[in-house]
């Protein structure tokens, strides 16, 4: 399974649902499989949100980083 299929299906099953609780999405952009570095875009209620930095730091960054060793860096796009 590639670093991007990966990141695909924690994203779906474990990242994607917790943010639609709230109205907000998220889609992967892009994913360097080589440097670890995962690309994303935050939508919905999450777009623009005053706390859309700590979302993405403190909950998508790390919980990627949790379950997929090979991911270094979350950025938003």
């Amino acid at each position: 399974m590639s670093l991007r299929e990966k990141v695909e299906e924690v994203v779906n099953k474990e990242i994607r649902p917790y943010l639609m609780a709230d109205g907000g999405n998220i889609a992967v952009v892009d994913v360097d499989e080589k440097e670890g570095i995962v690309k994303v875009k935050l939508m919905g209620a999450c777009y623009g949100c005053p706390m859309a930095q700590i979302t993405l730091t403190a909950f998508v960054e790390q919980h990627l980083k949790s379950r997929i060793p090979e991911v270094k860096k979350v950025i938003p796009v």
